[in-house]
């Protein structure tokens, strides 16, 4: 069976106020999870979010956990993203 692979980015950092805006994400606490059978292995770490250009600012109810863990694998980039699920599976 393959590994199930789940990223948890629920919890953020916010401004409450930024250049007029409200709830400003400036840094995601991040949890990717591995999932086989009965078992899973989790890493977690941080990402501080560059709050300078809020000209694509996205409000911050409408966020889900999938717009914001696509932030986190953008910013980590795959090979980053292929070393975790390495650590995972070892």
């Amino acid at each position: 069976m393959a590994i199930n692979y789940n990223w948890d980015c629920k919890t953020v950092d916010v401004f409450p106020t930024k250049d007029s805006k409200a709830n400003v994400i400036h840094t995601i606490h991040w949890k990717y999870t591995g999932t086989e059978n009965n078992h899973s292995s989790t890493l977690i770490g941080t990402l501080i979010i560059d709050t300078e250009d809020l000209s694509s600012f996205t409000e911050f109810d409408d966020l889900t956990n999938n717009d914001i863990s696509s932030w986190v694998e953008n910013s980590l980039g795959s090979e980053e993203i292929s070393r975790f699920k390495k650590q995972i599976e070892d």
